[in-house]
C-alpha cells in the first residue's frame, strides 16, 4: 500500500518537525477532538442497506458536478453481505435521478441478481469493476467516469505533476494506463486495468478517463472529484506557464510525503467527502434514499 494509508486523521495533522516544543502537547490535543467517524454495523444487511444510500447519494453528486455524459460512467460498491457481488447504477437512469431503491446487484458471472426495476447492465461497468473487486479485496467501491478535464488531461499519457497541495493526496498513489482499445468489453481489458492500478488509488486512463477506488464510498467518490480538479489545475498552470514562457514549480518529495499523509489517507478522503453528501442530502430532502 502507499504510504500513510492507516494512519489516524487527527494524528496527520502534527506539525512536521516531531522535535520542537511543544509537540506533545498539540497531539494530545488533536487526539481529543472528536473527528467524526464512519458508522459501523453489527447487522450486516443494515450495513447493506446504509451504504445502498451512500451510493445513491455518490451518483447525485456525480450528476451535481457535471461527471454525467449520455449513459458513460458508474460507480460499485461491494456488498457487505455477499462481497463476491456489487451494487451499480441501472445502465441508462440519470446519475441526478437514482435513487436506492434503483440500484442492481451484480453476481461475479455479470448476470444482475437483485435490484430496482430497470435491470439493465452496462457491461464495461461490469469489466472494469469486477476485475479492480476481484483483485482488490480493500477496496469498497470505485468510481469511474468521463469528465471532462478527467478525459482531457487523460489524452496527454502522463501522471499528474505534485503542483499543487490538493495534488499531494495522489503523490506515488496514482498511475497511468496507457493502452486503449475501445469500450471495455473484454475481461482482459479490466483484468489488465485492475493490474496496472495495482495498490493505487487511482489511474488516469489513456484517452479515455479517471478511476478513483478507497475503502469508502464517500472517499472514493471524494477522490474523483479531487482528481477531476487537480486536473483541470493543471491543464491551466501548464497553459499558463507555456503562455508565459516559464514552467510549474514542483512540490519537493519531502513536503510532498508530509502533506500526502495528511490529506491522502484513507479517513482524510471519508472525512474530506462528507460535506458534499450532506449538502446532496439537504438539497434532495433525503429522495435518494427512497
Amino acid at each position: 500500500m502507499a504510504p500513510g494509508r492507516t494512519e489516524d486523521l487527527a494524528e496527520l495533522h502534527q506539525p512536521k518537525a516531531p522535535h520542537e516544543p511543544g509537540v506533545g502537547e498539540q497531539k494530545a490535543k488533536m487526539e481529543r477532538l472528536n473527528f467524526p467517524k464512519p458508522p459501523k454495523f453489527e447487522d450486516k444487511y443494515e450495513e447493506r442497506e446504509y451504504l445502498k444510500g451512500r451510493l445513491a447519494a455518490a451518483f447525485r453528486i456525480f450528476g451535481k458536478y457535471g461527471f454525467d455524459e449520455g449513459v458513460a460512467g458508474h460507480i460499485t460498491l461491494r456488498d457487505p453481505v455477499e462481497p463476491r457481488t456489487f451494487w451499480v447504477n441501472p445502465f441508462g437512469v440519470a446519475f441526478s435521478m437514482i435513487k436506492r431503491s434503483d440500484l442492481i446487484r451484480v453476481n461475479e458471472e455479470g448476470k444482475v441478481i437483485d435490484g430496482g426495476e430497470c435491470r439493465l447492465l452496462n457491461t464495461a461497468a461490469y469489466m472494469i469493476h469486477h476485475a479492480i473487486h476481484e483483485a482488490r479485496p480493500d477496496v469498497l467501491c470505485a468510481a469511474h467516469s468521463h469528465s471532462i478535464y478527467g478525459r482531457s488531461f487523460c489524452s496527454l499519457g502522463k501522471p499528474l505533476d505534485i503542483i499543487t497541495q490538493d495534488s499531494c493526496a495522489f503523490y506515488q498513489d496514482h498511475v497511468v494506463y496507457d493502452s486503449f482499445n475501445g469500450i471495455v468489453f473484454a475481461e482482459e481489458e479490466g483484468q489488465n486495468i485492475a493490474k496496472a492500478l495495482g495498490d493505487k488509488k487511482a489511474a488516469l486512463l489513456q484517452n479515455h478517463g479517471l478511476l478513483t477506488c478507497a475503502d469508502s464510498i464517500e472517499a472514493a467518490v471524494f477522490w474523483f472529484v479531487s482528481l477531476e480538479k487537480c486536473c483541470h489545475a493543471q491543464l491551466m498552470a501548464d497553459a499558463a506557464a507555456v503562455g508565459t514562457g516559464g514552467k510549474t514549480i514542483k512540490i519537493d518529495e519531502e513536503d510532498a510525503k508530509y502533506t500526502y499523509k495528511a490529506v491522502g489517507s484513507p479517513m482524510a478522503g471519508w472525512f474530506a467527502a462528507k460535506p458534499m453528501f450532506d449538502v446532496i442530502h439537504k438539497e434532495t430532502g433525503g429522495e435518494y434514499l427512497e
